[in-house]
Order: structure tokens, then C-alpha cells, then sequence
């Protein structure tokens, strides 16, 4: 009797020295192993994982249109533009995209604070981050690309062209950022026609 205890015990232990070699017998490794692993970084406040973008063919207007060309000879019917944006902690960055346009030319591009309608005008004014008390707004105080939203861009030989800024804009939490207009030269920075670019050629509405 007393020597079946003894083999009982002795396979018992071989049994533990084996297994300990891939989980452990008693203690148990996988509590250390998991102490040992990297916790998941959570994002840090107030960015954001993914963007903002809007798309669209040029068209003449209608109701359902979502981005409108108002001179289709300088914004032909058919070209493309495409407006992305980010937005973390207060700054925004906003990049437009267009395919498709008058070949190696200059263009004005601008963000409005109302959506595209059957005019140029309709899409009002300038976002501005600090309001110019006087309208127009031509003050380089107010309208300059700190302030402003500014998008100006030279198409190449196929009609493409493209333009970034960034800026402290808080385009995320402000509903009068809506649309981008493009016009017909780049933009004045000089008193008295700060912030103006010629005519409203085309828009697009887009969502920052």
C-alpha cells in the first residue's frame, strides 16, 4: 500500500514538472504574462480617428445638386472637386481637391457660411473665426488666412489642382461653415479689398 502511495505521488509530481513548462502547476504564469501586456491607448482628448469629406461633379444648379458651377466656362460641367477636413483641440485643416478645370490658371477658393444656391451670393460670406463688425469685410485685420479660411490654388496642365490650410477654426462646433466657393482670381490682402478674389465662379456645399 504504502509503495502504490509513493508511485501515485511520483507521477503526480512528473505530471506537475512537465505541465509547468507550458502553463505552470500551482502558481500559474498567465497572470504575470497578462500584468506584462501594454493596456490599449485610448485617443487622446478631443482628436478625432477619422476626417470629414465631400464630393461632387460640377453641375448647373438645381435643387439637388451638390456642387454647382455658376460659369461653366471658367468651372466646366463634369469637373470634380473634393473637400476634406480634420479637426482636433480648436485647429482645422482643410484641403480641397479639383479636377477638371481651366488648364494652368490661378483660382480663389474660400470657405462661406451658408450652402450653395442658385447664385454665387447665396453662400453669403466668409467664415470668419472672429467676426468683422463691418460688412463686406475687406480689413486685413479681419479678412487675412489666419482668420479666414483661404484655398487658393494654380491648376496644371490638366485642369487639377489643389490647396490645404490650417488654422485655430473651430469649423467642428460652429454652424456657419458650410460651403466652399470658388472664384475667379487668387486672394487680395491689401486694405480695402482684403479677402476679395474676382467673381463666384462655383461652390460646393460640404459638411466640416
Amino acid at each position: 500500500m504504502l509503495q502504490q502511495r509513493t508511485r501515485l505521488f511520483g507521477s503526480i509530481a512528473g505530471l506537475c514538472t512537465a505541465g509547468a513548462l507550458l502553463a505552470g502547476c500551482g502558481g500559474g504564469d498567465s497572470g504575470e504574462q497578462a500584468q506584462n501586456q501594454p493596456a490599449p491607448q485610448a485617443p487622446a482628448q478631443g482628436q478625432s480617428a477619422a476626417g470629414k469629406q465631400t464630393s461632387g461633379a460640377f453641375e448647373n444648379f438645381s435643387p439637388t445638386a451638390k456642387a454647382v458651377t455658376y460659369k461653366p466656362d471658367q468651372v466646366p460641367v463634369g469637373g470634380h472637386i473634393t473637400v476634406s477636413s480634420t479637426n482636433a483641440d480648436g485647429k482645422s485643416k482643410v484641403t480641397v481637391e479639383v479636377k477638371g478645370l481651366q488648364p494652368n490658371r490661378p483660382y480663389g477658393g474660400h470657405v462661406h457660411v451658408k450652402p450653395c444656391g442658385a447664385t454665387g451670393e447665396d453662400a453669403g460670406s466668409h467664415f470668419q473665426e472672429k467676426a468683422d463688425p463691418v460688412k463686406p469685410s475687406v480689413d486685413p485685420a479681419y479678412a487675412n488666412p489666419q482668420n479666414e479660411v483661404w484655398l487658393d490654388f494654380h491648376t496644371d496642365a490638366q485642369g487639377n489642382g489643389t490647396a490645404t490650410a490650417e488654422g485655430n477654426w473651430s469649423l467642428a462646433t460652429r454652424d456657419d461653415a458650410q460651403s466652399v466657393v470658388i472664384h475667379e482670381t487668387h486672394t487680395h490682402s491689401e486694405p480695402g479689398k482684403a479677402g476679395s478674389a474676382g467673381g463666384r465662379l462655383a461652390c460646393i456645399s460640404a459638411d466640416f
